[in-house]
C-alpha cells in the first residue's frame, strides 16, 4: 500500500494505492488483481476487493469500480445512481460519505483527487488516449459544477515511467499535431522510436487546472514485484494481466 503524503494529512478522507500484494489470485495474477475484466477466477476477485474493502474502512458493497474504456467520460455518483452496478467511465466523483471510489490500472496512470473545500472525492483513469482527449478537464469541470470555488489535491501514482514507455512516430506526431508544446513530454530513443513522459502530461494537465499535485513515484513496468503491467505482460507474451486499484473514500 502506497499513500500521498498530500492526502495524508486530511482525516475526512481514506485513500491507497495498493500494490499487486496480499491477495488472493494465483498465477499471472497473483496475488491482489482487482479487475473483473481479466480472465481471472471471479471468486479471487471477490475475495481481492473484500480485502481491500476492509483495509479502507467501508463495506464492499460501498466500493463502487468503474468499467474503463479510455474514454473521457465522467459521471457525478449521486443518491439516484449510487447503487447502480455498472458505471461506464474513466472518472468518478461524490460527495456522498461513506463511499468509496476505485481506479484500476496496469501502466496507466491513477488519479485520486480531493476537494477539502466542498468534500468532494473522485478518481480518474487516464491512461494516453483519455487524457488526450480531455479526461482530466472534463473531470475538474464536473467538480466545478458543483461548487465553483474549489480546493483540489490530486495524487498521481504508480503508472509506467518514462524510461519505460517507449512509442512510435505515428503516436507522437499525434500529439505534435495538437500542439508544438507537447515536444517537452518526449525524449528520443532512435530514428523510430521515442519516449513518453505519460505522468508529465497529466500532472501538467491538473496544475493548469489549479490542481495541487502530489505524486507516487513509481514505475509499475519496472517494478514487477509490486505492479501488474499491461506492456511488461506483452513483452513476455503472457495471455493476460492483472490490475491494480488505487481507492479513496469519504468519511
Amino acid at each position: 500500500m502506497f499513500y500521498s503524503r498530500k492526502l495524508k494529512k486530511f482525516k475526512k478522507i481514506n485513500h491507497s494505492f495498493f500494490s499487486r500484494k496480499k491477495g488472493f489470485s494465483k498465477g499471472i495474477y497473483s496475488s491482489l488483481n482487482c479487475g473483473y475484466g481479466s480472465k481471472d477466477n471471479k471468486r479471487n476477485i471477490s475475495k481481492n476487493l473484500a480485502y481491500i474493502s476492509k483495509k479502507i474502512g467501508i463495506n464492499s458493497k460501498k466500493l463502487i469500480i468503474m468499467k474503463q474504456t479510455h474514454s473521457n467520460k465522467v459521471i457525478l455518483i449521486n443518491k439516484k445512481n449510487k447503487n447502480f452496478k455498472q458505471f461506464k467511465s474513466d472518472a468518478i466523483i461524490t460527495k456522498i460519505k461513506g463511499l468509496a471510489l476505485g481506479v484500476l490500472t496496469a501502466d496507466c496512470v491513477p488519479i485520486i483527487l480531493y476537494d477539502f473545500k466542498n468534500e468532494i472525492i473522485g478518481c480518474i483513469h487516464a491512461g494516453w488516449k483519455g487524457a488526450f482527449s480531455g479526461i482530466i478537464e472534463n473531470t475538474l469541470s464536473k467538480f466545478k459544477k458543483l461548487n465553483l470555488n474549489n480546493k483540489i489535491v490530486a495524487c498521481i501514482g504508480p503508472c509506467i515511467g518514462k524510461k519505460s514507455y517507449e512509442v512510435d512516430l505515428p503516436f507522437y506526431n499525434n500529439f505534435m499535431s495538437l500542439s508544438k508544446k507537447n515536444k517537452k513530454y518526449f525524449t528520443k530513443k532512435n530514428n523510430f522510436k521515442k519516449n513518453f513522459d505519460l505522468r508529465k502530461y497529466v500532472g501538467d494537465k491538473l496544475i493548469k487546472q489549479n490542481v495541487k499535485v502530489d505524486h507516487v513515484k513509481l514505475d509499475t513496468f519496472i517494478e514487477k514485484n509490486n505492479f501488474f503491467s499491461y506492456r511488461r505482460s506483452q513483452k513476455l507474451c503472457e495471455s493476460d494481466y492483472g490490475r491494480c486499484i488505487s481507492v479513496i473514500s469519504l468519511i
